[in-house]
């Protein structure tokens, strides 16, 4: 799968787009396509912080492990997840507007496969775009549900 970049402008500032993106634990309130999320680790949000997300995609359920791998409070921010023989980076943006009265989230993702087997290639070749697609979207409707709670 190639990298997937989306954003979008929110009327917030970056430190509540910041609060939003990094509240684990009202994450499945505010993001529609996660059902729930499992914390692995206490405290607050900051390098090494893992958790259990399952989120519904193709209209089935799928949990991933994951953890902050960088932390630049409210400038940037990279979750990684190792799966099913891949490497999945999402990496979050936040760019201040008019002097810090609204913001940019930019969300980048790439996966990558760390050894994939001939079936795994065919796979990839025959539903890569399917996956690409969905995942966009899925990008996409996480940046309106992010503004929303942000915004409100």
């Amino acid at each position: 799968m190639s990298e997937i970049v989306v954003s979008r402008i929110i009327e917030a500032s970056p430190e509540r787009v910041w609060e939003v993106v990094t509240d684990l634990d009202h994450a499945h309130e505010t993001l529609s396509g996660v059902v729930s999320v499992q914390r692995m680790t206490d405290g607050p949000y900051a390098v090494g912080t893992r958790w259990r997300e399952t989120r519904k995609m193709f209209g089935r359920e799928a949990t991933e492990e994951m953890w902050v791998a960088t932390s630049d409070p409210q400038r940037r921010t990279q979750v990684r997840a190792e799966s099913g023989g891949a490497n999945y980076v999402t990496e979050f943006t936040l760019t201040p507007l008019d002097e810090g009265a609204r913001t940019e989230l930019s969300v980048r993702f790439d996966a990558e496969m760390t050894a994939p087997s001939g079936l795994q290639k065919v796979g990839m070749k025959v539903l890569g775009g399917v996956a690409a697609r969905a995942t966009r979207k899925a990008l996409e409707q996480d940046l309106v549900d992010i503004a929303a709670a942000a915004e409100a």
